[in-house]
């Protein structure tokens, strides 16, 4: 796998290939910048068509950290873990502990915590072999814990503040959110969305978590083939990322698209076509920022849920700021978001 010349490669600090023959772990590591903190960045473990696929992932996600911490004021870089999951490999306390000691090898330049296909407790066999890590269980009133609610309520909030920009409404009720996904995050914004008054369509390629959401909440099931063009006021893209494209965005009928998947863009020139098309698009890593706010403040230690709320409800004020220099310059979203994101970084270098 060619590295240097990646397409996604963006000066990335280090990049980090983990074999473990004994388990079968097989992943990699990304860092991609320490200059704001410790590379901080969940691990995701997926089954990838290919390792190139899973590099490509890794180099996407983990400049998508860098960029998230930098707009929500975390003392944290960017970084990020995949393991390349296989059926003759399964997950297991070992295979936990030997992606544990790789974590613990990088000495503090990559703090871990759960993302797709990993769980509170499999973080807690991480943590037996490394103090580089978040998104443990807490008691009481401590921050940390599953960061999948935080992640949801920022979410959430994005969305009233896309709907107040759009549709010029102080509420969600009689509207229709399309729900792409309903795992931990997703179920939980649809719990949110209830409450609020929304119409929900949901769709997840998991028929389990289908039940599970259905059971809590009145929801419309669709097909996922319909689910990005279904007839709604917003899509919520809460599964996996590069699912607005060239094919994709003259299709969805949405005008607003705000959700907690990574990386939903395919290119940068997404964001433009979403712009000429008039979907208000709210950058992926200002809204899903909720997640990495909560492991932030468990990782640092000394705070509380009240503490980590107040952080998470500061993310509709970063969108309305970027909204209102989009509808001013007439520029997209998404590049008003990097451009705020590295003007912080290169100031943290100095």
């Amino acid at each position: 796998m060619a590295v240097f010349d990646h397409t996604e490669f963006d000066n990335h600090e280090s990049l980090h290939f983990i074999n473990d023959e004994s388990t079968g772990l097989r992943a990699i590591i990304a860092v991609h910048s320490t200059a704001l903190g410790p590379a901080a960045g969940g691990c995701r473990r997926w089954s990838y068509a290919s390792d190139s696929e899973a590099l490509t992932d890794a180099l996407r996600l983990s400049r998508g950290m860098t960029y998230k911490n930098a707009v929500a004021e975390l003392p944290f870089g960017g970084g990020k873990a995949v393991i390349l999951a296989d059926d003759a490999a399964p997950k297991s306390p070992e295979l936990l502990a030997a992606f544990g000691r790789a974590v613990n090898s990088l000495g503090g330049s990559y703090v871990t915590a759960e993302d797709v296909g990993m769980s509170v407790e499999d973080m807690r066999h991480v943590q037996q072999q490394t103090k580089f890590v978040s998104g443990l269980p807490q008691s009481g009133g401590d921050a940390g814990g599953d960061p999948s609610p935080w992640t949801a309520l920022g979410v959430f909030l994005g969305i009233e503040a896309a709907v107040k920009v759009r549709f010029g409404r102080d509420s969600m009720a009689g509207l229709t959110v399309a729900v792409q996904g309903v795992g931990h995050v997703g179920a939980h914004l649809c719990r949110l969305l209830h409450d609020a008054g929304a119409r929900i369509l949901v769709a997840d390629v998991n028929s389990d978590n289908l039940n599970a959401v259905a059971e809590n909440v009145p929801v419309e099931v669709i097909a996922p083939s319909e689910i990005l063009y279904a007839e709604a006021d917003v899509l919520a893209p809460c599964a996996l990322g590069n699912i607005l494209t060239s094919a994709t965005i003259p299709k969805i009928n949405a005008k607003i698209i705000a959700g907690a998947a990574n990386n939903q863009l395919s290119t940068l020139e997404d964001g433009a076509r979403l712009s000429a098309q008039e979907i208000l698009y709210a950058p992926d890593y200002v809204i899903n920022a909720g997640g990495i706010i909560s492991v932030s403040h468990e990782y640092y230690g000394g705070s509380s849920e009240d503490k980590v709320r107040a952080d998470v409800e500061k993310i509709p004020t970063r969108l309305q700021a970027i909204f209102a220099e989009s509808n001013d310059s007439g520029r997209p979203t998404n590049e008003i978001a990097d451009e705020h994101a590295r003007r912080l970084i290169t100031a943290g270098e100095k």
